[in-house]
């Protein structure tokens, strides 16, 4: 049997649609017979010998799209992968858009983060993988000799390996160089497997419908790739090294909107091995704050070592443990922390002797109150996933507000190109902040220093950032704002995310939780006050349902960057618990309706756990852990392909097990000692 009747054989064991698999057995020919491919084919045939069909037919049924972050992805061999195929293809397809849209000379600007692909996941073959080593820097210098043979002009960071530049900085850097548009590469707060390339435009932000969709077209039009050697590059005067002067630039208009100038705060800072150290930090001691370091997340490192489960993200609170530490032995009064490519920001208040930690919601209030406290007029900006006290703080104070934006921070930037007015604060509850209009994504160092001065006002009166949020709380009613995520991996799981929204949009509940809804509202209907829809890439971006109910609201929508369905919750008034149980109510359905049968405990397992992972759990770990002569040593040999400190993960869940299983005590105790 050859390698191709092997994966149409294995295909045909999945459950994916016909379309789907033949789309990848269509690909996978041309990567195994085409000589673009010839470095890759050993290791394409070893993914077929070793029967990883879900990760073939994933990895070749289509072309890597753009989502609300660009293109990003797994790295690994295929079309819909991350790696130099993908990522030449969408530089030449960017250059010629470039081209087309503009007469005269033209540039761009090229930065990265600090990620490395080592297939930490496991998912490749046993065996060298051709892509072992890659960094994001790698890939950006790949990039610019694609953009300098089309006759662009490329302004990158220096060769020093250890360069690596914020997604915010590049944002400025465009609009300071005059430089016609950008590519970050990046894969912001995903795991250390992936990476990406967000495209941004000649104002700093990032491509909006129908532009992104041109440039998509243009990229699948793309027929072959032109590449000058790096010498070449230089030899032509295409290359050009972002000097220091222009990290200068964007801290000057990031201090420019500052709103006090209280200082009296130590500030303990994390970049979580990423970008952060550089953009958030001079920004800080500039403002002249007493900033420490947590050292031991302060080295560029792409593996993010020291961050529990690889996850480095600062809306995780698993991600903040070892910054808390550091903070506490620092005597300071607030941790702030950054993704990699520090655009969103992640903060933990020092309260009555406890650290609390705020989430996307209470920052974006935070520093929208901030902003107002000085008695500005300006523009107010939320997407409509982020808490409404924003709206009403915006409200209170009789000043412009936006708040009905699609998920993306791109949509922000696009609204302040088309809005010529002062500008106070634009959020979104995914920890993004933006405090000036000198750049058009966001911007951890201006949602830092905002935190940081609002800390310290309150700190001159004896009283802390939780104590201004309760204050904003008791003014404007108490928000509860919840965000679920349902991570569905592979093919299978992307037609289970497909599924998820669709069986919501034919047939919408009456009620959820036993509330009542009081409108539905599709985001892709062409009567919503958006209008038509514009192109493909705006039908996705619109993927958003929206439900009204009794004193509540829930959003459904799928991550335009990562496998899942993400579920925002609010509910006003009332109880944390209150939106715990819609929240839970909705996921059961959600799963329900796509097939999953999981006990109601599942529900409570960590949303960073995928369902695939959750059904494996309940199938397979927890029975195993329970027949064992040794529970904690299987518990370990389980859960070992998550890493170290998994069982957290599951800690909730098995303890509402417990209260079905009271006479699994041990078990219980074993998960619960898990935690922190």
């Amino acid at each position: 049997m050859s390698d191709l009747e092997r994966a149409r054989e294995g295909f045909g064991q999945l459950d994916v649609d016909e379309a789907t698999a033949q789309a990848a057995l269509e690909n996978l020919t041309r990567w195994l017979s085409e000589p673009e491919f010839a470095g890759d084919a050993v290791a394409v045939r070893a993914l077929i010998a070793s029967g990883k069909f879900d990760e073939l037919v994933d990895a070749f049924r289509r072309v890597l799209p753009f989502g609300t972050g660009g293109r990003r992805g797994r790295v690994g061999l295929g079309p819909n992968r991350f790696n130099p195929y993908t990522l030449t293809a969408s530089a030449q397809g960017h250059a010629e858009w470039l081209r087309a849209q503009h007469e005269g000379p033209l540039s761009v600007v090229i930065t990265w983060d600090v990620r490395r692909f080592d297939d930490l996941g496991g998912v490749m073959a046993p065996g060298e993988h051709p892509l072992s080593g890659w960094t994001s820097r790698a890939f950006g210098y790949l990039a610019a000799r694609v953009y300098a043979a089309a006759g662009i002009d490329v302004w990158v960071l220096p060769l020093d390996a250890d360069r690596v530049m914020s997604t915010p900085e590049l944002s400025h850097a465009i609009r300071v160089l005059n430089a016609s548009g950008g590519l970050m590469v990046s894969a912001s707060h995903n795991p250390p497997d992936d990476n990406g390339a967000k495209v941004y435009d000649d104002l700093g932000g990032q491509l909006v419908p129908p532009f992104d969709e041109q440039v998509l077209l243009a990229v699948a039009a793309v027929s072959a790739v032109k590449l000058l050697t790096w010498d070449e590059a230089i030899a032509a005067g295409r290359i050009h090294f972002i000097g220091d002067e222009v990290r200068t630039a964007y801290q000057d208009a990031v201090l420019a909107a500052s709103q006090a100038d209280a200082r009296n705060l130590r500030v303990a800072f994390s970049p979580l091995h990423g970008a952060g150290l550089y953009s958030v930090v001079p920004v800080l001691e500039r403002a002249g704050f007493d900033v420490v370091l947590v050292e031991e997340q302060c080295s560029p490192d792409g593996a993010f070592p020291t961050v529990p489960f690889r996850a480095p993200n600062p809306e995780v609170p698993s991600a903040l443990e070892l910054g808390i530490d550091a903070a506490e032995r620092a005597g300071a009064q607030l941790l702030l922390a950054t993704d990699p490519d520090a655009d969103r920001i992640g903060a933990v208040v020092k309260h009555g002797g406890d650290w609390v930690g705020l989430d996307g919601n209470a920052i974006a209030a935070l520093v929208v109150d901030h902003a107002l406290r000085s008695g500005r007029r300006g523009l107010v900006v939320r997407t409509e996933v982020t808490t409404s006290l924003v709206s009403r703080l915006a409200e209170a104070a009789g000043v412009p507000l936006v708040d009905d934006l699609l998920v993306g921070f791109k949509y922000i930037g696009e609204l302040l190109a088309e809005r010529d007015e002062p500008f106070l604060a634009g959020v979104e509850e995914s920890h993004g902040v933006l405090v000036t209009r000198e750049m058009r994504d966001k911007d951890a160092a201006g949602g830092a220093l905002y935190l940081a001065e609002s800390a310290a006002l309150e700190r001159e009166q004896g009283r802390t950032l939780v104590d201004r949020l309760n204050d904003l709380f008791a003014e404007h009613g108490r928000h509860h704002n919840r965000l679920a995520s349902l991570v569905m991996e592979g093919a299978t799981g992307q037609q289970r995310i497909a599924d998820v929204l669709e069986a919501f949009r034919s047939d919408p509940p009456a009620e959820i939780a036993g509330r009542k809804v009081q409108a539905f509202r599709d985001r892709q209907d062409p009567s919503d006050p958006r209008g038509p829809i514009r192109c493909a890439t705006d039908l996705a971006s619109r993927n958003v349902l929206v439900f009204e109910l009794d004193g509540a609201r829930v959003v459904l929508r799928p991550s335009g960057t990562e496998p899942k369905v993400k579920i925002y919750t609010e509910v006003v008034g009332g109880q944390a618990v209150d939106a715990l149980a819609l929240e839970r109510a909705l996921v059961g359905v959600a799963l329900e309706r796509v097939g999953v049968d999981l006990p109601r405990w599942a529900l409570a397992i960590s949303s960073l756990v995928s369902v695939e992972r959750r059904i494996h759990f309940v199938r397979t770990v927890l029975p195993a852990v329970c027949a064992s002569p040794e529970p904690g040593a299987e518990l370990d040999r389980q859960l070992a392909f998550i890493g170290e400190g998994a069982a957290a993960l599951f800690a909730d869940a098995v303890g509402e097990w417990a209260l079905e299983n009271p006479t699994r005590a041990e078990v219980h105790a074993l998960f619960q000692s898990s935690r922190r």
